[in-house]
């Protein structure tokens, strides 16, 4: 994996757990000569992050909607900037530059693009690997919500464990550059009449 993106909060939330883990992880990146493709902001979670891995001179790219590129969010530190039309030309754009994807804790935007990277490996689009740091037990109520999916009929088990867990970055990490895809088969239940 040369470049993954990380997708995070834009706040740095109320336990010093998580900024520490996000530093943790741009060291990695620096230390493993890994890329830093992420959602261009400077505060919060994506900041600590870009800013760890600029210090080293690693290299760090931003994709950002056109409407979020105002100067308390925009990161200029960084080594490129891409700025999009909208947040659906974002996801493209970062797919296209990446060879996997991590979720740090976040909200609403960090669940939402973390779920349309594994869509993607559900359909079989990308054979990306899509992991989670799970500081502090942070997902795990989102990994439990996954298992009543799979008890329920509604997720494969197969497509559950396209899902790289861990709480440790290196062992995160380590997997994800060992990630094989499993071959995906599409079912179309037909609703008869």
């Amino acid at each position: 994996m040369k470049k993954v993106a990380v997708f995070c909060g834009s706040s740095i939330g109320f336990n010093e757990i998580y900024r520490n883990e996000a530093i943790k992880l741009g060291n990695h990146f620096i230390e493993n000569n890994i890329g830093l493709v992420y959602g261009g902001g400077k505060i919060g979670m994506m900041g600590i992050l870009a800013d760890t891995i600029i210090e080293k001179n690693g290299e760090v790219i931003g994709v950002i909607p056109g409407l979020l590129r105002h100067e308390e969010v925009f990161h200029s530190n960084i080594t490129q900037m891409i700025v999009t039309k909208t947040m659906s030309k974002r996801k493209i754009k970062i797919s296209k530059l990446v060879d996997g994807y991590i979720a740090l804790p976040g909200g609403f935007g960090t669940l939402d693009e973390i779920f349309e990277a594994l869509t993607l490996g559900q359909l079989g689009i990308e054979t990306k690997p899509v992991g989670i740091l799970n500081t502090n037990g942070f997902f795990n109520h989102l990994i439990k919500q996954l298992d009543v999916m799979v008890t329920e009929g509604y997720l494969k088990q197969s497509n559950k464990d396209m899902l790289i867990i861990s709480e440790s970055v290196a062992d995160l990490v380590a997997r994800m550059f060992n990630y094989k895809a499993p071959e995906m088969t599409i079912v179309i239940n037909k609703i008869v009449k």
